[in-house]
């Protein structure tokens, strides 16, 4: 399919040449693109114990992962997948947010997202080690827990700054072998499962706070491979792909163990927190069934803290390339990997996994939904102020349909953020000041000289009139709006043409 009619947009026809991006290592692939949005998203059944639990039993669990997808996940993949292969670089919903409200907002939303990623990523090796304590007891000390956090923190880390690549077919690999135990511990439940035990639901222990944020933080994060759109290989038949096929995957990954698990035991939904679907296999299957799925609790939990980190990385390191944060966040090792921001978000990691599991949960979930509120505004107002974008996937709805399928997962937002704890609302309240503080702070180091910033960001780029090549010939001068032009007070110009034209500066032009 050709661009002229994959969006059904204007633009499909201008004749654009965009500024060549370098390319540091091979481009992710169908597969790997897949896995590293599933383990963005999921990365298996780990972690959703404690829908059970706070449900009161299995039926609000199992509706609640049959209903939530369709008014969450899917608009939220829809509209990644839109956004993603109109913006297809680096940077991801940092992009969408300048285009649509200007540079102030986009910031917000980087600072935002990134420390929800961070927060996030701290999950991964608490319940890698919730999973090993039910047979190694000595985890829950602090004395041998903190050097494990420290020592899983630092080897995943260092293979992430291994490269991209490595890190997307380690996905899909890590990907198989974490869910093979609960495909057979399925196919061994079946003969000993009871429908009537789905049922089950005590009103009076349904604790809806922690059951919504168990319920949401297990099906967010479809936009966090889209900070990674500048290192996929045609992001614009890849990408729409990919999050159909992780929405598949991420779904029947929750559903299948879930649906075994409580129609085969009879544990009381008390007994369900996180790691316990280890003890779950050891009901149905044994001791080697219980070993294979704290092995594969390992393997997933590397393959999520590896997805979250390369997301958070690589949208430090679009930042960067937009001008919003200083030149050293997209410093490249001979990897391909953004350096020091892998380093800035191992650190956030180790200082926030000392905390228990729900106060993380509960605090990454409200910075993600204010974030998250944003993103579908500026799905909204590109439609209304950008008509003629060139979108390579469009959600097959006009804007008002656009809108009426924002409604639905906005409502949601709202109510994990209603849900919040006093707690949450005041520590996420000093976040937002820092947030809005760090913008003023960031320009003035810049105008100061402080740091060093990247003097022309490779952003999404608009066409101007043509202007004469000097062999009497015109080419296409391309500027950016003044929404994409980031945290600098001059804009970069590209041109178009068979020759490559002169360098024309910004005095020489009247801009848009």
């Amino acid at each position: 399919m050709g661009e002229e009619d994959a969006g059904g947009e204007g633009m499909a026809d201008d004749p654009i040449i965009k500024k060549p991006a370098k390319d540091h290592n091979p481009k992710l692939t169908l597969s790997p693109l897949i896995a590293l949005i599933f383990y963005e998203v999921s990365g298996g059944p780990f972690g959703i114990e404690d829908s059970v639990r706070a449900g009161g039993g299995p039926l609000l669990a199992i509706l609640g992962f049959l209903i939530f997808p369709l008014f969450w996940s899917i608009p939220e993949a829809l509209v990644t997948a839109e956004l993603s292969t109109s913006f297809p670089e680096n940077g991801g919903y940092v992009l969408w947010i300048s285009s649509a409200f200007g540079p102030f907002w986009g910031f917000q939303e980087g600072f935002w997202k990134w420390l929800s990623g961070v927060i996030d990523n701290a999950l991964y090796p608490v319940l890698f080690l919730d999973y090993l304590k039910h047979s190694f007891p000595i985890f829950n000390q602090l004395a041998a827990r903190v050097p494990a956090l420290l020592g899983i923190t630092a080897s995943l880390t260092f293979l992430n700054y291994r490269g991209l690549q490595i890190v997307g077919f380690s996905a899909v690999s890590l990907a198989v072998f974490s869910l093979a135990p609960f495909l057979i511990m399925s196919i061994l439940a079946v003969p000993r499962i009871k429908p009537r035990k789905w049922l089950l639901l005590d009103p009076e222990r349904i604790k809806w706070r922690e059951y919504f944020n168990s319920m949401f933080w297990n099906l967010n994060y479809w936009d966090k491979a889209s900070t990674l759109a500048g290192e996929v290989e045609n992001p614009s038949k890849t990408f729409p792909k990919a999050l159909f096929g992780a929405v598949v995957l991420v779904v029947g990954s929750y559903l299948v163990p879930l649906l075994a698990g409580t129609g085969a035991v009879d544990s009381p939904s008390w007994e369900w927190s996180d790691g316990y679907f280890a003890e779950v296999g050891f009901l149905i299957g044994g001791m080697w069934l219980r070993g294979w799925i704290q092995v594969a609790a390992a393997s997933s939990n590397m393959g999520l803290f590896e997805a979250e980190m390369s997301g958070d990385a690589f949208q430090l390191l679009g930042m960067s390339e937009m001008g919003m944060l200083p030149s050293i966040f997209s410093v490249r090792s001979k990897y391909g990997t953004p350096t020091i921001s892998i380093l800035s978000s191992a650190t956030g990691v180790i200082c926030l996994s000392w905390m228990s599991f729900q106060e993380i949960l509960e605090f990454l979930n409200f910075l993600y939904s204010v974030g998250m509120i944003l993103e579908f505004a500026a799905f909204i107002k590109l439609r209304v102020k950008k008509p003629d974008l060139l979108r390579p996937y469009r959600v097959p709805l006009g804007t008002l349909g656009a809108t009426i399928l924002c409604i639905p997962p906005t409502l949601l937002l709202t109510l994990v953020m209603c849900l919040a704890s006093v707690k949450t609302f005041l520590v996420s309240g000093v976040v937002i000041v820092v947030g809005l503080v760090l913008y003023p702070l960031t320009v003035h180091a810049r105008d100061r000289k402080w740091f060093r910033f990247l003097i022309e960001p490779e952003l999404p780029l608009h066409v101007a009139e043509p202007t004469a090549h000097p062999d009497g010939s015109k080419v296409e001068v391309v500027v950016m709006d003044e929404s994409e032009v980031g945290l600098l007070s001059y804009s970069p110009l590209y041109v178009s043409g068979e020759e490559e034209a002169p360098e024309i500066s910004a005095e020489d032009l009247k801009l848009e």
